[in-house]
């Protein structure tokens, strides 16, 4: 494939540069202030694979934020790749802890990026990934060299729950069908130590409410006479964990896949540096459930979060108030086996039920979505260790990851395929935070190893 890295040496800059204009676009899906930015990058990324040589491009239009589809069939007696990726991104907030402007990219040298990090919301998660899989579909088809059948969909909910997608899968099963899905939306454990992700966890979201007095009170009349919602609320969450860090809901591991002592010590070989990852954080110790590793904490064992509270007065100054309400959005990452449903129902039992006289409680589902493990004896799994094995001089190391992506379980009930994550981020990219960045090494490098494991999924499927 010496023609492909030829064509890569030749248009680096242009790769970069492309990126670097999808990224000034704030598709934030979360907000609504940001739905002009959302719609125009579902268009620019329809003309992107209009130019790296798609047939076929469509822009489908969904309750929700629009699903760009893309194809390239050049033979349909040979197989098909259906890659997907999101075009939108996470609100950056807090804006003032970035170091530059979320929405104006900019690249920077760090230590775990020596040849620069492009620094922007998104640059990771997932425009750069995504964008990786369409400059390779360029190099594929630009230099005769497209081995297979090629398919894309690209969509703008993913940071709010892929609400709409589940519909146009099961909308449009015969325009998608595959024999294998690829996706970008992971990462790997350094640039000198490739890895796949073979699991994912699910997820349950809530918000919860917790109403006290028909209106704010004033502290000194009313302190210690009435329930103060804030003060409940914080008391709910902390009975959440007991002291060995385990999360209190009962029925909450019910159906928690239990690894073997064997399994557990696979994962352990890993290159792993607790003192590094303390580093990195700032902080002085992990923190986390009993009896497991950092590394099984964040990957194969259920855990409960607060993602953000909030209630009475924030502003400058003091105000002496109970407040009337208080709220607070919590997060689950569920195992293999754990139903995002039916835990979702167990948490709403146990936390109305553990409220005090005195408040109301409500809570309120967001999304969620199942976890998944892909299996490392297939073909499509094989030509992926086999494409980085080629461009990064060793093996990869199969990893299951703490993050989630719901729709991999959807994919494998409705289009019947399985899935092979091909990440190319690290985890201190800072995903989802501020001062996100993804390396430029990486971003290359993602465009080199993906025309590999076209060629190698179709050469095994001969």
């Amino acid at each position: 494939m010496q023609n492909v890295n030829k064509y890569l040496s030749e248009n680096k800059d242009r790769f970069l540069n492309e990126l670097i204009e999808l990224l000034k676009i704030p598709s934030v899906s979360a907000d609504p202030a940001f739905s002009q930015d959302v719609v125009d990058t579902a268009e620019t990324v329809k003309i992107r694979l209009e130019e790296a040589g798609c047939d076929v491009v469509e822009i489908h239009e969904t309750a929700g934020y629009p699903i760009v589809y893309g194809e390239k069939i050049i033979n349909p007696d040979l197989p098909t790749v259906l890659v997907y990726g999101h075009y939108d991104v996470q609100p950056a907030d807090p804006i003032d802890l970035w170091d530059s402007p979320p929405f104006e990219p900019v690249i920077k040298k760090t230590d775990a990026h020596p040849e620069g990090a492009i620094y922007a919301r998104g640059a990771c998660d997932d425009k750069g990934q995504m964008y990786m899989h369409v400059k390779a579909m360029e190099l594929m088809v630009k230099t005769n060299q497209l081995p297979c059948n090629v398919k894309f969909m690209i969509e703008g909910e993913e940071e709010v729950g892929s609400n709409n997608l589940g519909i146009y899968v099961a909308a449009n099963k015969e325009k998608l069908a595959n024999d294998v899905i690829l996706i970008s939306d992971t990462g790997m454990i350094a640039n000198d130590v490739p890895s796949i992700t073979t699991g994912l966890r699910g997820l349950s979201y809530v918000e919860v409410e917790v109403t006290g007095p028909n209106r704010d009170l004033h502290s000194g009349l009313y302190g210690g006479a009435v329930a103060n919602p804030i003060n409940i609320l914080t008391k709910m969450i902390a009975s959440l964990h007991d002291e060995n860090n385990h999360v209190t809901i009962p029925g909450f591991y019910d159906k928690v896949e239990e690894l073997s002592k064997e399994e557990r010590a696979e994962m352990a070989k890993a290159p792993f540096s607790l003192e590094n990852y303390q580093k990195a954080l700032d902080i002085e110790s992990v923190y986390g459930e009993k009896g497991y590793s950092t590394n099984e904490r964040t990957s194969i064992r259920p855990t409960l979060d607060v993602n953000g509270i909030w209630g009475g007065y924030i502003g400058e100054g003091a105000k002496t108030v109970i407040a009337s309400k208080a709220f607070a959005k919590i997060s689950m990452r569920l195992v293999p086996n754990q139903d995002w449903k039916e835990i979702t129902e167990l948490f709403k039992t146990h936390f109305e039920a553990i409220a005090p006289k005195g408040v109301n409680v409500k809570v309120k589902p967001h999304h969620g979505g199942q976890g998944y493990v892909t299996p490392i004896d297939t073909i499509a799994y094989q030509a992926a260790s086999k494409a980085y094995e080629t461009t990064f001089g060793k093996k990869p190391i199969p990893q299951r990851s703490g993050g989630s992506i719901p729709i991999v379980s959807l994919f494998e009930k409705e289009l019947g395929s399985k899935t092979i994550l091909m990440g190319f981020g690290l985890d201190s990219d800072a995903i989802h935070s501020p001062n996100e960045h993804f390396g430029v090494w990486n971003y290359f490098k993602g465009i080199e190893t993906i025309p590999y494991f076209y060629q190698y999924f179709t050469d095994m499927n001969k």
